[in-house]
């Protein structure tokens, strides 16, 4: 392929980016609302509610780069960001973790609306995610041979 000849598209790896933009967005809403709340443990500290807004813009920012990008480290990145968040509310949900340092504890037996909501679009996102990045890798063979 020439410098000049356009990238062609292909439609499923449009939507796919474009599925795995809106897992990240819905985790990123999600923490973003839910932050103020979780703040009120430890209002002087680093607190859960400052990790929600974290886990928020790591989720948008990584969103961001696989629409843009859709790169192999675009995708990496999307995996890392969706599966860390899809563990920790797994963990947190099942093992009372006690305080690491200045990480609160987080252990919360319970689910609501907004946690189901997050933990499915985290673990849809990480999946996905996952499938971009094995594709990137497919595709990169191909394009050596």
């Amino acid at each position: 392929m020439s410098a000049r000849e356009p990238v062609r598209r292909k439609p499923t790896g449009i939507l796919l980016r474009l599925l795995v933009l809106a897992a990240l967005v819905i985790d990123a809403v999600v923490h973003w609302q839910l932050a103020p709340g979780y703040q009120l443990g430890a209002p002087g500290g680093i607190g859960q509610g400052n990790l929600f807004r974290l886990e928020a813009v790591a989720a948008v920012l990584a969103g961001l780069y696989v629409l843009v990008r859709g790169s192999r480290p675009a995708y990496a990145a999307a995996l890392v960001v969706a599966g860390s968040a899809f563990i920790a509310v797994l963990l947190y949900r099942y093992v009372d973790i006690p305080a690491l340092g200045p990480i609160p504890a987080m252990y919360e037996p319970v689910w609501f609306f907004e946690k189901t909501l997050s933990a499915v679009a985290e673990g849809l996102g990480a999946v996905l995610a996952g499938v971009g990045f094995l594709r990137q890798r497919g595709n990169a063979r191909r394009r050596r041979r």
